[in-house]
């Protein structure tokens, strides 16, 4: 996006006027506000965290009984008593120090992306590793109907993801929130449901 054009960004703005580490938030809180993924004194990993958008919003809905866990290879800049932050890489051991701070939790969100290579078959099939990392994750800490949202690059990997996570929730939805830029080709897999024991739907 060129400067002129990101002057004019609505959500980019938006989030400035209103303290927000990034325009994603406005996806998160778009996402949870029609999906419900997030509930009142819940716990949320926020997967991919940096610089913090999507958890400032997970913060807010929890509230201050609820508990946001952030991982990210790249430190946020907010602190809040309901969060928590892990400096560590999905592609990595993480686990040890998530259940650390959690041993369960009721949503896994991610919008976990590469740094861009610019040939999209290379950045999609990256981004697509990142959310089945992500998913990997989710499958040792979500809880019995649980929730996840995983962001996806539409490509020829897309599928694989999307028939991944359908074996493990009762509930998927491609959706695409306002927030999205209208040329990005991001989609978001919203997961409802979670079968903890791979049970067939």
């Amino acid at each position: 996006m060129r400067l002129h054009e990101a002057r004019k960004d609505y959500y980019r703005r938006l989030a400035r006027q209103e303290g927000y580490a990034s325009r994603a938030a406005y996806k998160m809180a778009q996402l949870d506000t029609k999906y419900h993924i997030i509930h009142e004194g819940g716990r949320v990993l926020d997967l991919g965290c940096s610089p913090g958008g999507w958890s400032q919003v997970a913060c807010e809905r929890v509230g201050e009984f609820g508990l946001v866990v952030g991982v990210d290879v790249t430190p946020v800049s907010f602190s809040n008593d309901n969060f928590r932050f892990i400096l560590g890489d999905v592609l990595s051991d993480i686990l040890p120090a998530v259940t650390a701070a959690s041993r369960e939790f009721d949503c896994v969100v991610s919008d976990l992306s590469p740094k861009v290579s610019g040939i999209w078959e290379v950045d999609s099939g990256r981004q697509i590793d990142l959310s089945k990392a992500a998913f990997g994750v989710a499958g040792r800490v979500l809880k019995a109907g649980g929730s996840s949202v995983y962001k996806a690059f539409q490509g020829e990997f897309t599928d694989e993801l999307i028939s991944l996570v359908k074996s493990r929730f009762d509930r998927v939805v491609l959706a695409k929130p306002e927030a999205s830029r209208k040329k990005s080709s991001e989609i978001y897999l919203v997961c409802l449901g979670f079968r903890p024991d791979r049970a067939p739907a």
